[in-house]
Protein backbone atom coordinates (compact mmCIF):
# COMPACT_ATOMS: atom_id res chain seq x y z
CA UNK A 1 0.00 0.00 0.00
CA UNK A 2 2.93 2.39 0.52
CA UNK A 3 3.66 2.48 -3.23
CA UNK A 4 -0.01 3.12 -3.98
CA UNK A 5 -0.12 5.97 -1.46
CA UNK A 6 2.95 7.60 -3.02
CA UNK A 7 1.38 7.35 -6.48
CA UNK A 8 -1.91 8.79 -5.27
CA UNK A 9 -0.30 11.69 -3.42
CA UNK A 10 1.34 12.75 -6.68
CA UNK A 11 -2.15 13.33 -8.10
CA UNK A 12 -2.99 15.98 -5.48
CA UNK A 13 -1.09 19.20 -6.32
CA UNK A 14 -1.87 20.80 -2.95
CA UNK A 15 0.38 18.25 -1.24
CA UNK A 16 3.39 19.66 -3.11
CA UNK A 17 3.43 22.56 -0.62
CA UNK A 18 5.14 20.31 1.91
CA UNK A 19 2.62 21.15 4.62
CA UNK A 20 0.80 18.48 6.60
CA UNK A 21 -2.92 18.78 5.86
CA UNK A 22 -5.11 17.28 8.57
CA UNK A 23 -8.31 19.28 8.01
CA UNK A 24 -9.88 16.87 5.53
CA UNK A 25 -13.14 16.92 7.51
CA UNK A 26 -13.63 20.54 6.45
CA UNK A 27 -12.84 19.89 2.79
CA UNK A 28 -10.81 17.37 0.86
CA UNK A 29 -7.92 18.13 -1.45
CA UNK A 30 -8.60 17.95 -5.18
CA UNK A 31 -6.95 15.52 -7.63
CA UNK A 32 -5.57 16.79 -10.91
CA UNK A 33 -8.41 15.02 -12.76
CA UNK A 34 -10.93 17.37 -11.16
CA UNK A 35 -8.83 20.51 -11.61
CA UNK A 36 -8.33 19.73 -15.30
CA UNK A 37 -12.05 19.07 -15.78
CA UNK A 38 -13.03 22.45 -14.30
CA UNK A 39 -10.47 24.29 -16.41
CA UNK A 40 -11.49 22.43 -19.57
CA UNK A 41 -15.16 23.23 -19.01
CA UNK A 42 -14.56 26.93 -18.43
CA UNK A 43 -12.20 27.10 -21.39
CA UNK A 44 -14.69 25.44 -23.74
CA UNK A 45 -18.00 26.80 -22.45
CA UNK A 46 -17.40 29.81 -20.20
CA UNK A 47 -20.74 30.45 -18.51
CA UNK A 48 -22.84 28.92 -21.30
CA UNK A 49 -26.16 27.71 -19.93
CA UNK A 50 -27.92 24.40 -20.55
CA UNK A 51 -30.21 25.28 -23.43
CA UNK A 52 -30.98 22.68 -26.10
CA UNK A 53 -31.37 25.18 -28.96
CA UNK A 54 -27.65 25.33 -29.79
CA UNK A 55 -24.79 22.85 -29.68
CA UNK A 56 -22.84 24.22 -26.67
CA UNK A 57 -26.05 24.49 -24.64
CA UNK A 58 -27.02 20.94 -25.52
CA UNK A 59 -23.58 19.72 -24.47
CA UNK A 60 -23.88 21.50 -21.13
CA UNK A 61 -27.33 19.98 -20.67
CA UNK A 62 -25.83 16.54 -21.29
CA UNK A 63 -23.11 17.30 -18.72
CA UNK A 64 -25.79 17.96 -16.12
CA UNK A 65 -27.40 14.59 -16.82
CA UNK A 66 -24.04 12.80 -16.70
CA UNK A 67 -23.32 14.37 -13.33
CA UNK A 68 -26.66 13.19 -11.98
CA UNK A 69 -26.14 9.65 -13.33
CA UNK A 70 -22.61 9.44 -11.92
CA UNK A 71 -23.79 10.72 -8.54
CA UNK A 72 -26.48 8.05 -8.55
CA UNK A 73 -23.77 5.42 -9.06
CA UNK A 74 -21.89 6.91 -6.13
CA UNK A 75 -24.97 6.62 -3.91
CA UNK A 76 -26.28 3.32 -5.37
CA UNK A 77 -29.44 5.13 -6.40
CA UNK A 78 -31.74 5.97 -9.31
CA UNK A 79 -30.65 9.18 -11.13
CA UNK A 80 -34.23 10.45 -10.97
CA UNK A 81 -33.95 10.56 -7.17
CA UNK A 82 -30.78 12.70 -7.03
CA UNK A 83 -30.31 16.49 -6.83
CA UNK A 84 -27.08 18.50 -6.90
CA UNK A 85 -26.93 22.01 -5.47
CA UNK A 86 -24.64 24.56 -3.83
CA UNK A 87 -24.39 22.69 -0.51
CA UNK A 88 -25.95 19.90 1.51
CA UNK A 89 -27.20 22.54 3.95
CA UNK A 90 -29.04 24.47 1.23
CA UNK A 91 -30.69 21.31 -0.08
CA UNK A 92 -31.72 20.27 3.44
CA UNK A 93 -33.42 23.62 4.06
CA UNK A 94 -35.34 23.21 0.78
CA UNK A 95 -36.45 19.77 1.91
CA UNK A 96 -37.39 21.24 5.28
CA UNK A 97 -39.64 23.73 3.52
CA UNK A 98 -41.55 20.79 2.07
CA UNK A 99 -41.88 19.19 5.49
CA UNK A 100 -43.28 22.44 6.88
CA UNK A 101 -46.17 22.11 4.41
CA UNK A 102 -46.87 18.54 5.53
CA UNK A 103 -46.52 18.66 9.31
CA UNK A 104 -47.64 20.84 12.18
CA UNK A 105 -48.95 20.78 15.73
CA UNK A 106 -48.89 17.27 17.15
CA UNK A 107 -46.07 16.03 14.90
CA UNK A 108 -42.58 15.25 16.21
CA UNK A 109 -39.04 14.95 14.87
CA UNK A 110 -36.03 13.46 16.62
CA UNK A 111 -32.49 14.78 16.15
CA UNK A 112 -29.50 12.59 16.92
CA UNK A 113 -27.11 14.07 19.47
CA UNK A 114 -24.20 13.73 17.03
CA UNK A 115 -25.48 15.98 14.27
CA UNK A 116 -23.82 18.69 12.24
CA UNK A 117 -26.35 21.51 12.10
CA UNK A 118 -27.03 20.79 8.41
CA UNK A 119 -29.03 17.79 9.65
CA UNK A 120 -30.51 19.58 12.63
CA UNK A 121 -31.26 23.28 12.04
CA UNK A 122 -33.49 22.66 8.98
CA UNK A 123 -35.66 20.36 11.07
CA UNK A 124 -35.62 22.68 14.09
CA UNK A 125 -37.20 25.26 11.79
CA UNK A 126 -40.31 23.06 11.88
CA UNK A 127 -40.92 24.30 15.42
CA UNK A 128 -42.30 27.46 13.75
CA UNK A 129 -45.25 25.40 12.47
CA UNK A 130 -45.77 23.63 15.79
CA UNK A 131 -43.67 20.49 15.33
CA UNK A 132 -42.09 19.21 18.55
CA UNK A 133 -38.33 18.56 18.39
CA UNK A 134 -36.64 15.95 20.59
CA UNK A 135 -32.94 15.10 20.96
CA UNK A 136 -31.60 11.55 20.99
CA UNK A 137 -28.48 12.20 23.07
CA UNK A 138 -25.28 10.21 22.66
CA UNK A 139 -24.06 8.51 25.82
CA UNK A 140 -20.88 9.75 27.41
CA UNK A 141 -17.96 9.28 27.59
CA UNK A 142 -17.59 7.58 24.19
CA UNK A 143 -20.48 9.56 22.63
CA UNK A 144 -22.18 6.61 20.96
CA UNK A 145 -25.88 6.41 20.14
CA UNK A 146 -27.89 3.60 21.75
CA UNK A 147 -31.02 2.14 20.17
CA UNK A 148 -32.77 1.79 23.53
CA UNK A 149 -32.63 5.57 23.92
CA UNK A 150 -34.14 6.08 20.46
CA UNK A 151 -36.88 3.56 21.13
CA UNK A 152 -37.91 5.52 24.23
CA UNK A 153 -38.33 8.68 22.13
CA UNK A 154 -40.30 7.22 19.21
CA UNK A 155 -44.09 7.63 19.27
CA UNK A 156 -46.92 7.34 16.78
CA UNK A 157 -46.45 11.08 16.23
CA UNK A 158 -42.79 10.79 15.11
CA UNK A 159 -42.40 11.91 11.50
CA UNK A 160 -38.62 12.12 11.05
CA UNK A 161 -35.40 10.99 12.72
CA UNK A 162 -32.13 12.66 11.67
CA UNK A 163 -28.86 10.80 12.13
CA UNK A 164 -25.34 11.14 10.82
CA UNK A 165 -23.44 8.33 9.10
CA UNK A 166 -20.32 9.60 10.89
CA UNK A 167 -19.87 12.48 13.31
CA UNK A 168 -17.93 15.34 11.72
CA UNK A 169 -16.50 16.32 15.11
CA UNK A 170 -15.95 13.01 16.90
CA UNK A 171 -15.65 10.43 14.11
CA UNK A 172 -18.34 8.13 15.58
CA UNK A 173 -20.18 5.84 13.11
CA UNK A 174 -23.73 4.85 14.16
CA UNK A 175 -25.35 1.60 13.00
CA UNK A 176 -27.50 3.02 10.22
CA UNK A 177 -29.37 -0.14 9.10
CA UNK A 178 -30.43 -0.89 12.67
CA UNK A 179 -31.55 2.70 13.20
CA UNK A 180 -33.53 2.99 9.98
CA UNK A 181 -35.21 -0.37 10.64
CA UNK A 182 -36.41 0.84 14.04
CA UNK A 183 -37.58 4.18 12.65
CA UNK A 184 -39.38 2.51 9.75
CA UNK A 185 -41.10 0.18 12.21
CA UNK A 186 -42.45 3.25 13.98
CA UNK A 187 -43.87 4.58 10.71
CA UNK A 188 -41.38 7.47 10.42
CA UNK A 189 -38.72 8.61 7.95
CA UNK A 190 -34.95 8.83 8.41
CA UNK A 191 -32.71 11.63 7.14
CA UNK A 192 -29.05 10.62 6.98
CA UNK A 193 -26.15 13.05 6.84
CA UNK A 194 -23.46 11.20 4.87
CA UNK A 195 -21.22 14.24 4.45
CA UNK A 196 -18.49 13.08 6.81
CA UNK A 197 -18.65 9.37 6.10
CA UNK A 198 -18.51 9.61 2.29
CA UNK A 199 -14.76 10.31 1.93
CA UNK A 200 -14.03 7.16 3.95
CA UNK A 201 -16.80 4.68 3.08
CA UNK A 202 -18.81 4.45 -0.14
CA UNK A 203 -22.44 5.47 0.49
CA UNK A 204 -25.17 2.92 -0.17
CA UNK A 205 -28.66 4.32 0.23
CA UNK A 206 -30.21 0.93 -0.51
CA UNK A 207 -28.28 -0.91 2.20
CA UNK A 208 -28.84 1.89 4.71
CA UNK A 209 -32.63 1.82 4.33
CA UNK A 210 -32.92 5.59 4.70
CA UNK A 211 -35.50 7.92 3.18
CA UNK A 212 -33.27 10.96 2.63
CA UNK A 213 -29.47 11.14 2.32
CA UNK A 214 -27.29 14.20 1.86
CA UNK A 215 -23.58 14.46 1.12
CA UNK A 216 -21.01 17.01 -0.06
CA UNK A 217 -18.77 16.28 -3.08
CA UNK A 218 -16.23 18.78 -1.77
CA UNK A 219 -15.58 16.48 1.18
CA UNK A 220 -15.05 13.65 -1.35
CA UNK A 221 -12.11 15.30 -3.17
CA UNK A 222 -14.41 17.29 -5.46
CA UNK A 223 -15.52 20.92 -5.89
CA UNK A 224 -17.89 22.81 -3.60
CA UNK A 225 -21.25 21.14 -4.23
CA UNK A 226 -23.98 19.42 -2.23
CA UNK A 227 -25.97 16.32 -3.06
CA UNK A 228 -29.36 15.02 -1.92
CA UNK A 229 -31.09 11.69 -2.50
CA UNK A 230 -34.80 11.19 -1.85
CA UNK A 231 -36.41 7.78 -1.86
CA UNK A 232 -38.42 7.65 -5.07
CA UNK A 233 -41.76 6.85 -3.47
CA UNK A 234 -41.63 10.10 -1.47
CA UNK A 235 -40.82 12.60 -4.21
CA UNK A 236 -44.28 13.42 -5.53
CA UNK A 237 -45.60 13.77 -1.97
CA UNK A 238 -43.11 16.50 -1.05
CA UNK A 239 -44.32 20.04 -1.85
CA UNK A 240 -40.97 21.86 -1.85
CA UNK A 241 -40.84 25.45 -3.15
CA UNK A 242 -40.06 25.37 -6.88
CA UNK A 243 -40.43 27.21 -10.14
CA UNK A 244 -43.95 26.77 -11.50
CA UNK A 245 -43.09 24.74 -14.60
CA UNK A 246 -41.41 21.86 -12.76
CA UNK A 247 -43.59 18.79 -12.34
CA UNK A 248 -44.25 17.58 -8.78
CA UNK A 249 -41.46 15.29 -7.68
CA UNK A 250 -38.97 16.46 -10.32
CA UNK A 251 -35.67 16.75 -8.41
CA UNK A 252 -34.61 19.58 -10.73
CA UNK A 253 -37.17 21.66 -8.84
CA UNK A 254 -34.92 21.41 -5.78
CA UNK A 255 -31.88 22.64 -7.72
CA UNK A 256 -32.86 26.31 -7.41
CA UNK A 257 -31.25 28.56 -9.98
CA UNK A 258 -28.59 27.85 -12.56
CA UNK A 259 -26.28 24.94 -11.65
CA UNK A 260 -22.55 25.47 -11.27
CA UNK A 261 -21.74 23.56 -14.45
CA UNK A 262 -17.98 23.90 -14.11
CA UNK A 263 -18.25 22.30 -10.66
CA UNK A 264 -20.37 19.48 -12.03
CA UNK A 265 -17.57 18.89 -14.53
CA UNK A 266 -15.05 18.90 -11.69
CA UNK A 267 -17.12 16.37 -9.73
CA UNK A 268 -17.12 14.10 -12.78
CA UNK A 269 -13.35 14.52 -12.85
CA UNK A 270 -13.14 13.40 -9.23
CA UNK A 271 -15.29 10.36 -9.97
CA UNK A 272 -12.97 9.58 -12.88
CA UNK A 273 -10.08 9.67 -10.40
CA UNK A 274 -11.97 7.17 -8.25
CA UNK A 275 -12.71 5.05 -11.32
CA UNK A 276 -8.99 4.95 -12.05
CA UNK A 277 -8.23 4.09 -8.42
CA UNK A 278 -10.68 1.21 -8.75
CA UNK A 279 -8.76 -0.06 -11.77
CA UNK A 280 -11.75 -0.15 -14.11
CA UNK A 281 -12.06 1.18 -17.70
CA UNK A 282 -15.49 2.71 -17.07
CA UNK A 283 -17.22 4.41 -14.16
CA UNK A 284 -19.47 1.77 -12.62
CA UNK A 285 -20.64 0.93 -9.14
CA UNK A 286 -18.11 -1.92 -9.16
CA UNK A 287 -15.33 0.57 -9.94
CA UNK A 288 -16.32 2.71 -6.98
CA UNK A 289 -16.55 -0.30 -4.66
CA UNK A 290 -13.02 -1.29 -5.71
CA UNK A 291 -11.74 2.27 -5.21
CA UNK A 292 -13.15 2.45 -1.71
CA UNK A 293 -11.60 -0.89 -0.89
CA UNK A 294 -8.24 0.79 -1.51
CA UNK A 295 -9.29 3.91 0.40
CA UNK A 296 -10.27 1.95 3.51
CA UNK A 297 -7.07 -0.11 3.39
CA UNK A 298 -4.96 3.04 3.05
CA UNK A 299 -6.70 4.80 5.92
CA UNK A 300 -6.72 2.02 8.52
CA UNK A 301 -3.04 2.18 9.59
CA UNK A 302 -3.07 5.99 9.48
CA UNK A 303 -6.19 6.20 11.64
CA UNK A 304 -4.61 3.78 14.13
CA UNK A 305 -1.39 5.79 14.33
CA UNK A 306 -3.32 9.07 14.77
CA UNK A 307 -5.64 7.85 17.52
CA UNK A 308 -3.08 5.84 19.46
CA UNK A 309 -0.52 8.62 19.16
CA UNK A 310 -2.89 11.18 20.65
CA UNK A 311 -3.99 8.85 23.44
CA UNK A 312 -0.34 8.32 24.38
CA UNK A 313 0.31 12.03 25.00
CA UNK A 314 -0.12 12.85 28.72
CA UNK A 315 -1.22 16.46 28.19
CA UNK A 316 -3.95 15.65 25.64
CA UNK A 317 -7.61 14.81 26.25
CA UNK A 318 -9.29 12.85 23.43
CA UNK A 319 -13.09 13.08 23.09
CA UNK A 320 -15.25 10.34 21.63
CA UNK A 321 -14.29 6.68 21.18
CA UNK A 322 -10.82 5.66 22.36
CA UNK A 323 -10.75 2.62 20.07
CA UNK A 324 -11.01 1.99 16.34
CA UNK A 325 -14.43 0.31 16.44
CA UNK A 326 -17.11 2.03 14.36
CA UNK A 327 -15.25 5.28 13.80
CA UNK A 328 -13.51 7.13 10.98
CA UNK A 329 -10.15 8.89 11.04
CA UNK A 330 -11.32 12.09 12.69
CA UNK A 331 -10.18 12.72 16.25
CA UNK A 332 -11.29 15.51 18.59
CA UNK A 333 -8.96 16.61 21.37
CA UNK A 334 -7.70 19.43 23.55
CA UNK A 335 -4.26 20.19 24.94
CA UNK A 336 -4.06 21.06 28.61
CA UNK A 337 -3.33 24.75 29.15
CA UNK A 338 -4.23 25.81 25.59
CA UNK A 339 -7.41 26.86 23.89
CA UNK A 340 -8.21 24.94 20.70
CA UNK A 341 -7.33 28.00 18.64
CA UNK A 342 -3.97 28.39 20.37
CA UNK A 343 -3.14 24.75 19.65
CA UNK A 344 -4.10 25.03 15.99
CA UNK A 345 -2.14 28.26 15.57
CA UNK A 346 0.93 26.72 17.21
CA UNK A 347 0.76 23.76 14.84
CA UNK A 348 0.15 25.74 11.66
CA UNK A 349 3.24 27.82 12.44
CA UNK A 350 5.14 24.52 12.22
CA UNK A 351 3.57 23.57 8.89
CA UNK A 352 0.89 21.27 10.31
CA UNK A 353 -2.70 22.26 9.59
CA UNK A 354 -5.50 21.11 11.89
CA UNK A 355 -8.78 22.81 12.70
CA UNK A 356 -10.17 24.45 15.84
CA UNK A 357 -13.75 25.32 16.71
CA UNK A 358 -17.17 23.69 16.96
CA UNK A 359 -17.54 22.76 13.26
CA UNK A 360 -21.33 23.25 13.43
CA UNK A 361 -21.51 20.20 15.73
CA UNK A 362 -23.45 22.20 18.30
CA UNK A 363 -25.33 19.38 20.04
CA UNK A 364 -22.50 16.90 20.73
CA UNK A 365 -20.08 19.60 21.83
CA UNK A 366 -22.75 21.21 24.02
CA UNK A 367 -23.37 17.84 25.66
CA UNK A 368 -19.62 17.61 26.35
CA UNK A 369 -19.58 21.20 27.73
CA UNK A 370 -17.16 22.18 24.95
CA UNK A 371 -19.40 24.61 23.03
CA UNK A 372 -18.79 27.22 21.69
CA UNK A 373 -15.01 27.18 22.10
CA UNK A 374 -14.92 23.69 20.69
CA UNK A 375 -12.08 21.29 20.13
CA UNK A 376 -9.01 20.69 18.01
CA UNK A 377 -9.83 18.33 15.17
CA UNK A 378 -7.33 16.23 13.22
CA UNK A 379 -8.84 14.43 10.23
CA UNK A 380 -7.21 12.19 7.65
CA UNK A 381 -7.90 11.10 4.08
CA UNK A 382 -6.57 8.21 2.02
CA UNK A 383 -3.63 10.34 0.84
CA UNK A 384 -2.50 11.09 4.42
CA UNK A 385 0.87 9.47 5.11
CA UNK A 386 2.58 7.96 8.13
CA UNK A 387 5.08 10.83 7.89
CA UNK A 388 2.21 13.33 8.13
CA UNK A 389 1.08 11.79 11.41
CA UNK A 390 4.64 11.63 12.74
CA UNK A 391 5.15 15.33 12.02
CA UNK A 392 1.81 16.18 13.60
CA UNK A 393 2.48 14.26 16.81
CA UNK A 394 5.98 15.69 17.11
CA UNK A 395 4.71 19.24 16.59
CA UNK A 396 1.91 18.72 19.10
CA UNK A 397 4.26 17.32 21.75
Amino acid sequence: MSDLRVALRAQFPSLASGRVYLDNAAGGLIPQHSIDAVQAHLTRYGATNALPGHQPGAEVLALRQRAREATALFLNADPADVALGPSATALAFRLGAAFSRLWGVGDEVILSGLEHEANASPWRELEHVGVKVKVWHARQPDMRLHLDDLKALLTERTRLVSVTAASNALGVKPDLPAITQMVRGAGAWTAVDAVHSSPHHLPDVQAWGADFVMFSPYKVFGPHLGGLWIKGEHRERLPWPKLSFFAPGDMAGLEHGTPQYELLAGWLGTLDYLRELGGKPELTRAALVAAYGHIEALEQPIEKKLLEGLLALPNVTVYGPHNLDDRVGTVAFRVNGETPTQTAQRLTAQGVDVAAGHFYAVQPLSDLNLYPEGIVRASIAHYTSQEDIRRFLNALA
